[in-house]
């Protein structure tokens, strides 16, 4: 995992198509993943890798608040994530969804399995992270 402040930001094909940069919180057990672009079967690489690096047992906050696309190969790959955080008794949770990617999430039922909030300050004012990952979830 990287450990210290924003990370350039990794990206796939096309180098203004996406980018995830890799943030730990200080002195907390929460790491950002900042997603920026489109997220689709092209780009997912990217954010696969980033999830890899951190921490399972942790909470892993997905800002998605630069994200303007993503398709079910995005979809798929925060399921994933989320699954295999819950197994090592972490979390995955998201923040900032803009009303493409929301409605996208709302239309598939994923958005009632991850714990949303509607910006990253206030998802970073919680303090802990639920074991469901769905309960609470916010608008």
């Amino acid at each position: 995992m990287r450990d210290e402040g924003p990370a350039e930001p990794a990206t796939g094909p096309g180098p203004d198509r996406f980018g995830v940069a890799v943030r730990p919180v200080p002195e907390t057990d929460t790491v950002v993943l900042a997603l920026v672009g489109e997220l689709d079967r092209d780009t997912v690489r990217p954010l696969w890798q980033a999830v890899e690096e951190c921490p399972q047992s942790g909470r892993i906050l997905v800002d998605c608040s630069g994200l303007g696309f993503c398709d079910s190969s995005g979809l798929n790959a925060l399921l994933r994530a989320r699954l295999r955080a819950l197994e090592a008794g972490g979390c995955v949770e998201l923040a900032g969804l803009r009303a493409p990617v929301d409605r996208m999430f709302e239309i598939t039922g994923a958005r009632g399995v991850f714990r949303v909030y509607g910006s990253m300050a206030e998802a970073l004012s919680e303090r802990g992270h639920g074991s469901d990952g769905a309960h609470g979830t916010e608008r």
